[in-house]
């Protein structure tokens, strides 16, 4: 029986657990919460160490001998995933290759330097760098943390004022664990996710998402559709500057999540994870709008076996997230009825009845989602707005 080690418990990494207990491969789960989620699940190996704990981690797989790992849908245990797969000789990704893809820093250079469409961007360190390189910007900036994700950070600079500079800076900054800081052009344009698994050095695009988001200034994902709607010449050179940047960062074995914006002057890469897309749309949305099950795809290349990634089927589907008003969330009701809506395939809550629900600044902030598939995309989109008008909250 093959060993195959998860980094991470969530209920991210929930299905990846899941789905290789279903393949019967002997599954050891590493977390440093012990009330994670994944812990919960039977016949598994459980092991508290932090996803980010290399040495730790190294040590463990060499000791229980695994002959896989990988992570879903988090960027921060990649560079312990990397790290493994070439200690023990594993199948994936290499530490540089890791680094350029957690790092937004080392990503924008690796991407340019290769011909790679990116947004103008400066990196910097201090408060002196930070304010010399705002002037590079006449109307607006976004600022992001070069070491984070998950929307942690990140805001639309419009005030030029020296006391909203400080505020902007104090408020990435907070968030890197490196302490650097990226200032970017704010790019117009509509938003994209592209999905692919690599397999042999091919990248291999299975399917383009629109993403909604919060707007400015946070930019908080509130919601995701397969397929793209977009026009069809302009998804071919979304999935041209897709392939690109994933050859370009050296992914060449296992999935990939590359984030794109369709700007004046074309597509530009806003971001590439070499892992699953998180917010459930590799979990769900592209098996109910394909028929490709990705997490199964990511496990059999952590283990060196070829995925199955023919498309089944062409449907349609979505994710939309719920934030009601700041405050301590009291109840909810109505998750019953939304669950019972045509086309509903999944209702949950983020947050546990007690817990405070903050002002949205990131993806942690938000409060219950709603998965659903149809044979168009007005269907889809009609049946998200029909569950999420019969689910209410009540905040003290």
């Amino acid at each position: 029986m093959k060993k195959i080690m998860i980094l991470g418990a969530s209920i991210l990494q929930f299905p990846a657990i899941r789905k290789a207990k279903e393949m019967g491969l002997d599954v050891i789960v590493v977390d440093m919460n012990p009330d994670a989620v994944g812990f919960k699940e039977e016949g598994i190996t459980r092991l508290q160490i932090s996803t980010i704990d290399t040495p730790k981690i190294v040590e463990a797989a060499r000791e229980y001998r695994i002959d896989g790992i990988m992570t879903l849908a988090s960027d921060m245990p990649m560079q312990t995933v990397a790290a493994v797969c070439e200690d023990l000789n594993l199948p994936g990704i290499t530490p540089r290759t890791a680094l350029n893809a957690t790092n937004k820093a080392e990503m924008r250079i690796c991407l340019k330097k290769n011909g790679v469409p990116v947004p103008e961007f400066y990196i910097v360190c201090e408060w002196g760098e930070f304010y010399d390189a705002s002037k590079n910007f006449v109307e607006k900036f976004i600022v992001k943390p070069a070491d984070n994700s998950g929307n942690r950070g990140i805001k639309l600079v419009t005030d030029f004022s020296i006391e909203n500079l400080k505020e902007a800076y104090a408020y990435s900054k907070q968030y890197s664990r490196d302490g650097k800081i990226l200032l970017e052009e704010y790019m117009e344009g509509d938003e994209f996710s592209v999905e692919s698994i690599s397999v042999h050095g091919v990248c291999n695009i299975i399917q383009i998402t629109d993403k909604i988001t919060s707007g400015k200034p946070y930019f908080v994902e509130m919601g995701h559709t397969q397929p793209s709607r977009y026009d069809t010449a302009k998804l071919r050179d979304i999935a041209s500057v897709a392939k690109m940047g994933v050859e370009v960062l050296g992914i060449n074995h296992g999935p990939s999540h590359t984030e794109i914006k369709y700007t004046a002057g074309g597509p530009k890469v806003v971001e590439i994870g070499a892992r699953l897309g998180g917010d459930f749309i590799t979990t769900h949305l592209v098996p109910l709008s394909t028929g490709v099950d990705m997490v199964t795809a990511n496990i059999k290349c952590a283990i060196g076996e070829d995925p199955d990634i023919e498309k089944k089927h062409a449907k349609c589907s979505a994710v939309r997230f719920l934030q009601p008003q700041p405050g301590r969330l009291k109840s909810v009701s109505g998750i019953t009825e939304a669950e019972a809506v045509n086309g509903v395939f999944e209702v949950g809550l983020l947050k546990h009845i007690g817990e405070i629900v903050p002002e949205m600044r990131n993806s942690l902030d938000r409060v219950a989602y709603v998965v659903v598939q149809g044979n168009t995309s007005d269907e889809v989109m009609a049946a998200c707005e029909e569950a999420i008008k019969k689910i209410h909250f009540e905040i003290m």
